[in-house]
């Protein structure tokens, strides 16, 4: 047995301190944007905990509280002096408005994820996963929220935008086809952008498409099919199908690519944007929120792809693999952007002509 090396239990005990102490900041970050707490104190200066309880209409213990967090974990300033506390607007960058850099979408997740604990204990004795219906009704709601932002941003100038005269011929008009096409948000962008392109929505959940139909009523290009991906068809081939981080989970992702090139026509083009990772846990080693992609893929992607009776590929399947099973389901000149975002990749796969 080797030596009891004292310097690095001292360093993983403080590590350990980092990651706990980190857990309960993400627990006061979400407490704060439910109660609106973020979005207040960015609209104020330095000001005490009487005048947030004040402006926001909540009680004045809570808050003060909920200061101590949020002081001592470095997201809110405080000047012992005056008791004032100030949300600097760096800070107020990342933790409030629409855009994809609100990061507390992420934070959101967790109290989710610790609901289904017993669910994924019981799951890593029997092996059998746990399935989409157990995350429900909250995970699709919590999805889109996350995820319409980022789309808003990247969907035309980042994701699209990467095969090459893409755009050019969904302006003049094709068929395309959206696989876990979740509530349509991107299928609604894309419709109103391309009035000439036709665009179906596929998703095997009837609440996302009854949500989806509600929110597309009016546009004559959109409409959605009640789908399993992995009978995906159609009587009419599509030129372009897209899935945006759809496949890892699926039960039979590899049964769900075959389908997707079967019903593209000679030549049409698969999109796919899913996370940026390696397929080698080394590689993934020090990348950043790396340890959340492993989590998130603990807790829901694998776990529900097992479920299902799949093969559990999780969210860090990784870049290497994944370009393999495109070329396996029978693409060629399979493409990959890696990181056109913060945590995305896309591939672009083709179907010979």
């Amino acid at each position: 047995m080797s030596e009891f090396d004292r310097a690095k239990a001292k360093a993983f005990t403080q590590l350990m301190v980092r990651h706990l102490e980190g857990a309960s900041v993400a627990i006061m970050i979400e407490v704060g944007r439910r109660v609106g707490l973020f979005e207040t104190m960015a609209k104020m200066s330095a000001v005490t905990s009487d005048e947030i309880a004040a402006k926001t209409g909540l009680n004045e213990r809570y808050v003060r509280e909920w200061l101590g967090a949020m002081v001592c974990g470095g997201i809110v300033e405080y000047a012992a002096a005056e008791r004032t506390y100030r949300l600097p607007p760096e800070h107020a960058t990342m933790l409030t408005g629409p855009s994809s850099r609100n990061l507390t979408g992420m934070a959101e997740m967790f109290p989710l994820l610790h609901r289904v604990i017993p669910d994924v204990v019981d799951a890593f004795g029997s092996g059998r996963g746990v399935p989409y219906s157990a995350y429900q009704p909250d995970f699709t709601g919590l999805m889109d929220r996350r995820s319409r932002p980022r789309y808003d941003e990247q969907l035309f100038n980042a994701y699209l935008a990467k095969a090459e005269g893409l755009i050019a011929r969904l302006e003049a008009g094709i068929r395309v086809a959206d696989v876990g096409c979740g509530t349509g948000y991107c299928i609604a962008l894309m419709a109103r952008r391309f009035p000439k392109s036709t665009f179906v929505g596929h998703d095997f959940s009837e609440q996302a498409i009854a949500e989806a139909r509600a929110a597309t009523r009016g546009l004559a290009n959109a409409s959605f099919v009640v789908q399993d991906a992995a009978r995906l068809e159609s009587p009419t081939p599509y030129d372009l199908v897209t899935a945006f981080d759809a496949i890892h989970d699926q039960a039979d992702p590899a049964g769900v690519l075959r389908r997707i090139r079967a019903v593209l026509a000679p030549g049409g083009t698969f999109l796919m944007v899913d996370v940026c990772a390696s397929s080698e846990l080394a590689d993934n080693v020090g990348v950043p929120m790396a340890a959340y992609v492993y989590t998130m893929s603990t807790m829901h992607c694998m776990s529900v792809s097992l479920a299902g009776g799949g093969p559990g590929l999780g969210t860090a399947w990784g870049h290497q693999l994944a370009s393999r099973m495109l070329r396996e389901a029978g693409f060629t000149d399979v493409a990959l952007f890696e990181r056109v975002d913060p945590a995305n990749s896309v591939y672009v796969a083709r179907a010979a002509g």
